[in-house]
């Protein structure tokens, strides 16, 4: 099951990263384009890498840019994928008011494709709680 968040945040920007729409769902799992390109949010507890504990790297499903190390992923008990901290230069951020509040979306920095939002209830050191779709990344031992 997928909720549509709506579009337009991260897409307004020029990315190095780029394909039609068309590209876009030839490359992507219907899940993976409803996410990264229409932000989507898969249902919690859904996702194998909300229990991935090997060493590695999380990458962008769209294009495989670096987001996040394995060392910064902790279980939020929220059911799905977070850490308390990205690689350098891995993300980009912007305002999301598709609910009732404000929240900071987060998006890659290299094809701006949707990942999930960023909270200030997470762990030390940073205090902060990357909340991620599992669909949005893949893992890559290492």
């Amino acid at each position: 099951m997928l909720a549509a968040l709506g579009a337009g945040r991260a897409e307004a920007k020029t990315y190095p990263v780029h394909f039609t729409e068309a590209q876009w769902k030839a490359r992507l799992t219907p899940l993976q384009f409803g996410i990264l390109r229409q932000h989507g949010t898969e249902r919690s507890f859904t996702s194998p890498l909300n229990s991935e504990k090997r060493k590695g790297t999380f990458v962008c499903a769209a294009d495989r840019h670096p987001l996040f190390s394995s060392q910064t992923k902790y279980d939020s008990h929220t059911g799905w994928p977070s850490f308390w901290r990205p690689l350098p230069g891995a993300i980009g951020t912007s305002q999301d008011y598709t609910l009732a509040y404000p929240r900071t979306e987060v998006h890659c920095a290299r094809c701006g494709g949707h990942l999930g939002h960023v909270f200030d209830d997470g762990p030390r050191p940073t205090g902060k709680r990357y909340c991620m779709n599992g669909a949005a990344m893949l893992f890559e031992p290492g």
